[in-house]
């Protein structure tokens, strides 16, 4: 699990992750992730990654969109689409563990 709290004064968001143990690990390849395998259906491995903006470097385990716009229907446009649902998803699963949290639960021990 990594958490990071922030960083001091005005840094952008690549340089803040930059310097961050996931994104060492992450470039060092020990992060201990699993090898790659084929989805469903296909020959071709596709390796585990994690979502991000377009702040992020792009990399072979951190996806992001591609810059500009792209035709309707071009699989650029389809790939931008479906990282954004992806992030869609994660920002609001994260969104009500929070909410969760922030208040006492209900519950009897």
């Amino acid at each position: 699990m990594f958490v990071d709290a922030g960083c001091q004064g005005r840094i952008s968001d690549n340089s803040v992750f930059t310097n961050t143990e996931l994104y060492k690990k992450l470039e060092t390849k020990t992060l201990c992730l699993p090898q790659p395998v084929p989805l469903n259906g296909k020959e071709k491995s596709v390796p585990y990654f994690f979502i991000g903006d377009e702040a992020f470097p792009f990399s072979e385990n951190l996806m992001k969109v591609y810059p500009r716009q792209h035709p309707k229907g071009s699989k650029e446009h389809i790939f931008n689409y479906r990282i954004c649902r992806a992030r869609t998803v994660v920002e609001n699963v994260f969104g009500l563990v929070f909410r969760v949290l922030r208040k006492p639960m209900l519950l009897e021990p």
